[in-house]
């Protein structure tokens, strides 16, 4: 079809708004010209929301979803914040050489932290949020002093100062705190993804209206691309006093959709016995489609006469799919058919040679296919003794049904910010060992301390965090021990680093030096915190840096001062005092050194700081020097 022109010069105002849609998707809205038709528009008031650390007031009448406490959760997402990542090698397995990364602590802080290394690299997030069913803890963001004493008094704070209340649905803002906390952690998390990444998010009818509405506000309504219907129990309970609740909701979203492409399912034997080749078609097995549309045009309505001489029509009200001179030319290439006897209405064969490349998922993913609430107990309980220590967690084989739709590359990252029980890091080791794949997990769990009197707390787990944590080492051990004939199986990374979301490594006058006095002067002469580490500190450095926390880290020792350098030449960072001249040009003259770090300390003057300077303009002049 030849395309008119539409001899006008561009309209710069739909150019601009789809511009600023691509950053902040949820300040598109909808409004009304002159004419009364419905057209895209810009929310200015929620513009300013996003470019402002105060709240913004505005009263005009827009299409969106609003509850109290909207603009605060947009605050809290994108407010800054003083904290860290703390190692814990401890709890890590393989710390060294792994690229699997697990967190624990609030995930709203640790997204945060994770913005500036990870921005935009990530590949693919599931994440299982609380379903605010009147039994959850959710998080709370912004607490009143006395709010937080409260909480600290009833012990819902724990040693991390996890800010978690029962959202009970006798709360007056039952529906606002949820959509509040998982409103702050869908904004950031959608700055991780890739330009071709997607989310999935398990949810049950609950909170499934609202969750929708949210997404199309902050990914984009055109992104949605489906509302999986899980069948999560096999039978029915009989003693429901409504309709049996059997199913749960994945609401899938895309950053892109002109970016993301899906990967098509392989066939099963099932599908292929369908095809069969009677009449023995050299271009192999088929099986008959139906040959008549949906939609209604006079000049595909037209009679067929059979092979048998009978005249047939294609079904009331509706026509056929092609012209009369198509369905000849394909009459002629053998590729319908009009039934054994040669006097039924004509069907196109749909030859199996045409699909092998796979089948389209579909939006109902049934128990027998990608596994049910006992798949995942039974997973659970077969890693720990027989003892079921974690409630409701994700079928490992669900999480791989996501995966298996999905278009991966090379070291692509997986994200789950709601990891619980760790079915995503299992189902990561699970799949990359089926399909020779190199993916990469980073889950985030806040350490929410374990039921009174549970058979967790009863077998010495405090946290959930704990539970995880032994879950994925186990599975990790459990997979290497039942493989450990199969080919590659000694490349397959079974280990995580664990971090801890803490308070910064800094002092608060390193934020707030102004606020120096004489009688602190002395609390001064080293801007960190006593019980710091060295390795503390480089971590915070890898992440002001933007620099990913699992690239390797070697210790070297130069000129007799302790150096650690990262993915071997990216960054070398030392904390030791009284860095002398001949270390300083070692060190310059080690490594063609993109980036260093030192403690301001380090310097005895200012005289030795421009030493260093000029040291490395000499011998690597591209490398750029900070200092903490």
């Amino acid at each position: 079809m030849i395309e008119k022109l539409d001899m006008s010069t561009p309209n710069l105002i739909d150019k601009n708004i789809a511009q600023i849609a691509t950053i902040f998707p949820q300040c598109v809205t909808e409004t009304k010209d002159n004419n009364g038709n419905i057209k895209k528009a810009i929310d200015f008031d929620l513009l300013k929301q996003e470019l402002s650390s105060k709240i913004v007031e505005g009263n005009k009448e827009r299409y969106r979803l609003e509850w109290p406490g909207k603009k605060e959760a947009l605050i809290a997402a994108n407010n800054g914040l003083n904290k860290t990542l703390r190692p814990k090698i401890e709890d890590s397995v393989n710390f060294d050489n792994t690229q699997n990364v697990y967190i624990e602590g609030d995930n709203l802080d640790a997204l945060k932290l994770l913005q500036e290394n990870y921005l935009n690299k990530v590949k693919l997030i599931y994440i299982d949020p609380p379903y605010n069913t009147g039994k959850d803890f959710v998080y709370k963001d912004n607490f009143t002093v006395e709010k937080k004493e409260l909480l600290a008094d009833s012990g819902l704070l724990d040693e991390y100062e996890n800010k978690l209340l029962k959202n009970q649905d006798s709360n007056g803002r039952y529906h606002s705190d949820w959509l509040s906390m998982i409103y702050a952690r869908l904004k950031v998390a959608r700055n991780l993804l890739k330009k071709e990444g997607v989310i999935y998010i398990s949810i049950d009818d609950n909170e499934v209206h609202n969750l929708r509405k949210i997404c199309d506000e902050i990914f984009g309504e055109k992104n949605f691309i489906r509302n999986v219907i899980w069948e999560k129990k096999y039978s029915p309970a009989n003693d429901s006093k409504v309709i049996s609740d059997t199913h749960d909701h994945i609401l899938v979203y895309a950053k892109n959709i002109s970016e993301w492409t899906m990967k098509l399912l392989p066939r099963t034997e099932e599908m292929n016995k369908r095809y069969s080749n009677p009449d023995k078609d050299p271009r192999g097995p088929w099986k008959p489609g139906g040959l008549s549309a949906k939609t209604y045009s006079p000049k595909y309505d037209y009679p067929v006469v059979t092979p048998s001489g009978k005249t047939v029509y294609p079904p009331t009200g509706s026509c056929w799919q092609v012209s009369q001179e198509k369905l000849e030319i394909l009459i002629n290439d053998n590729k319908i058919y009009f039934g054994k006897e040669g006097d039924a209405k004509p069907q196109i064969k749909q030859f199996l040679a045409d699909v092998q490349n796979g089948v389209v998922s579909k939006s109902i993913w049934k128990y027998d296919e990608v596994g049910h609430n006992q798949t995942s107990r039974k997973e659970l309980t077969d890693l720990f003794d027989g003892e079921f220590l974690f409630d409701n967690p994700k079928p490992t084989t669900l999480i791989e049904r996501i995966f298996d739709i999905t278009t991966f590359t090379k070291n692509d990252i997986v994200l789950d910010f709601f990891s619980g029980s760790g079915s995503t890091a299992h189902a990561v080791f699970k799949y990359n060992l089926k399909h020779k794949l190199n993916l990469h997990f980073i889950l985030i769990q806040i350490p929410d301390r374990v039921t009174v009197n549970s058979v967790a707390e009863q077998k010495g787990y405090k946290n959930i965090c704990e539970i995880g944590k032994e879950r994925i080492r186990r599975a990790g051990a459990k997979i290497l021990k039942e493989h450990k004939d199969k080919e590659g199986i000694e490349n397959l990374d079974i280990g995580f680093r664990v971090f801890k979301v803490d308070s910064s490594n800094m002092k608060d006058v390193y934020y707030k030096p102004d606020e120096i006095r004489q009688d602190n002067l002395f609390e001064m002469v080293s801007s960190i915190k006593e019980d710091r580490t060295d390795l503390d500190l480089l971590f915070q450095v890898l992440l002001d840096s933007g620099i990913e926390l699992t690239l390797p880290i070697k210790e070297k020792q130069i000129a007799g001062k302790k150096v650690y350098f990262v993915d071997y030449n990216v960054l070398a960072v030392c904390f030791e005092d009284n860095l002398t001249e001949e270390f300083v040009t070692s060190l310059a003259k080690s490594e063609d050194l993109l980036k260093v770090v030192f403690r301001d300390s380090s310097f005895g003057s200012d005289d030795s700081r421009i030493n260093v300077e000029q040291i490395f303009k000499q011998y690597s002049p591209n490398t750029q020097i900070r200092v903490i």
